[in-house]
């Protein structure tokens, strides 16, 4: 499976682009998620800055990011993100979040500030948010809205009838219901993500695919799972890069203006693209 391997990283570059993380005392979803993709990423200058801490509310089956009760979210941490962004020169820049079930409003006033923050001061710079579903509240949706980001993300992940063992505290419909909101109450794109290899079939990608069209998701990635350890979740096969190929081509067929479909592929992956 050669078309799943990385190159061995630069380490000089890759120690710059961490260095200025430390210094800001900021998190990316590149370290904690474990990505394969951090030494290209890292090599360019780029970064996926995970807001509110490295403690997650929820224990996804797929996912490296530690459960636990999580710290209130830092009030400085917008002036900090900016600092990073602008000394790394960033032209696009991608914001997640671990999920703060915890917060009353989830944590959208906190990706509000820091949309706002950067882009009051760098306009140029164009924000995707990388959201969690903030448990289908409207408000806190609308909240996020209005801090006006240039792609509003959230990843689906897998098919409907996986999604309660990958996902247990999460809820399909739930989260087409949120990307729905986003696509229907602004002029934003929104964006989705699922991965391969849980043991979905290719009727139930196609599903996921019309579910996600009418949803009015316009942009979708596509990537293999790849099991962070023995505890988790396990890959249950490894698509090829012409079975990649041809979900791409599947998944314009049914709209999507722009389709991201590749083995390592993963939301944050060359994200500047799909704005």
């Amino acid at each position: 499976m050669d078309w799943l391997k990385v190159k061995a990283p630069q380490n000089q570059v890759i120690e710059r682009t961490l260095r200025v993380i430390k210094k800001y005392s900021l998190n990316t979803v590149c370290e904690e998620s474990l990505c394969p993709n951090i030494s290209e990423c890292f090599s360019e200058g780029t970064a996926t800055f995970m807001l509110m801490g490295k403690v997650c509310t929820r224990a996804c089956k797929y996912c490296h990011v530690a459960t636990g009760r999580p710290q209130k979210p830092d009030a400085s941490e917008p002036h900090r993100l900016y600092l990073a962004v602008k000394e790394l020169a960033l032209k696009h820049t991608v914001l997640t979040s671990v999920d703060r079930d915890d917060l009353e409003d989830y944590g959208s006033g906190h990706f509000k500030r820091c949309v706002e923050y950067i882009k009051l001061r760098m306009p140029e710079v164009t924000i995707e948010v990388l959201v969690p579903d903030f448990k289908g509240d409207v408000s806190a949706m609308k909240k996020l809205i209005s801090s006006s980001p240039d792609i509003i993300a959230h990843n689906i992940e897998t098919v409907e009838r996986l999604f309660k063992q990958v996902r247990p505290q999460g809820d399909y419909r739930r989260s087409l219901n949120a990307l729905k909101y986003y696509a229907d109450n602004s002029n934003i794109p929104v964006k989705s993500g699922i991965m391969v290899g849980l043991g979905e079939s290719l009727d139930e990608m196609l599903k996921t695919f019309e579910d996600l069209r009418k949803a009015g998701v316009s942009r979708l990635v596509i990537g293999q799972y790849l099991s962070p350890s023995p505890r988790h979740y396990q890959v249950r096969k490894y698509y090829r890069p012409e079975e990649f190929e041809r979900l791409r081509e599947l998944a314009l067929s049914f709209g999507f203006e722009r389709v991201l479909s590749l083995p390592l592929a993963r939301s944050s992956y060359h994200a500047q693209n799909l704005v």
